[in-house]
């Protein structure tokens, strides 16, 4: 068998690719080493002995931060974004599926906030909590500036997926004999299944790890971001390495759930 010869652009890729990986996750396995320092271990290498002593320390009282506290916000902060931005994502694309009077202005509407900086975005709303009596907090002005990033995301994907899908499947289920709520139900919702599951990683994500957008309005109490900056000023210890590979742990689980739940779909509507 003839084996295709390589380009030379083939190579410059390839580097660039490999340079690419090693910026990304050479400072990551540098974090994750650290994070098993001993007990009398520092921030810098060589290692001092290896133990699980600072994934310990993280879940105790700290001096300074409140990691437990922190993440339980952030991962429920999360699940609402999350939950909001599939289904109002579902909506809009379902919606703009016909014409309607507006259509365009709306949807630029929808999807201005991504060309405003971050930062901006966070001090309007928080200045607008403020102007109008309600103290921010992470459950309300914050929720609000997270979904001014991800329902945009949402939207566009949702936006790709019905302007490929061919309304011949939901006119087959009607010549069957289905309604539009049972057509929708049993035609059109399993296959956009995993195009839902991505919106709602998107979503998931966006509210996870955003700060710019938190900063100015998660109000008394810190989420997971903002207390990892934080502590990035206050502690000196390798918990914060700690904190880093459990965040990142959690965040390929996150990604690992979605990507098996998609494939369980596509499975599941292949043998369907």
């Amino acid at each position: 068998m003839n084996s295709e010869n390589r380009t030379r652009e083939f190579y410059i890729l390839a580097a660039f690719f490999i340079l690419f990986v090693l910026f990304l996750y050479g400072p990551l396995s540098a974090i994750l080493i650290l994070s098993f320092q001993g007990p009398n271990g520092g921030l810098t290498f060589p290692l001092n002995g290896v133990s699980l002593h600072w994934f310990f320390n993280l879940f105790e009282t700290q001096a300074v931060g409140d990691f437990g506290g922190s993440f339980k916000r952030s991962l429920t902060l999360g699940m609402m974004v999350m939950i909001v931005t599939v289904v109002v994502s579902l909506l809009a694309g379902l919606a703009f599926r016909r014409r309607f009077v507006g259509a365009t202005v709306l949807f630029y509407l929808a999807i201005a906030s991504l060309v405003v900086p971050s930062i901006i975005v966070s001090l309007g709303i928080g200045v607008m909590f403020q102007q109008s009596g309600i103290a921010p907090a992470w459950f309300t002005s914050a929720f609000g500036a997270q979904l001014t990033w991800s329902l945009p995301f949402g939207v566009l994907i949702m936006f790709a997926v019905f302007n490929r899908f061919s309304p011949s499947y939901e006119e087959a289920a009607r010549d069957l004999g289905a309604s539009s709520w049972q057509a929708f139900r049993y035609v059109v919702l399993p296959m956009i299944a995993p195009s839902l599951i991505g919106v709602a990683l998107f979503g998931f994500t966006l509210s996870y790890d955003e700060f710019a957008r938190t900063l100015l309005t998660a109000g008394t109490y810190n989420t997971l971001p903002l207390e990892i900056m934080a502590m990035t000023t206050n502690v000196t210890t390798p918990v914060l390495y700690a904190l880093g590979t459990v965040t990142t742990v959690f965040s390929f689980a996150v990604i690992g759930i979605a990507l098996g739940l998609i494939r369980y779909l596509s499975r599941s509507r292949a043998k369907g």
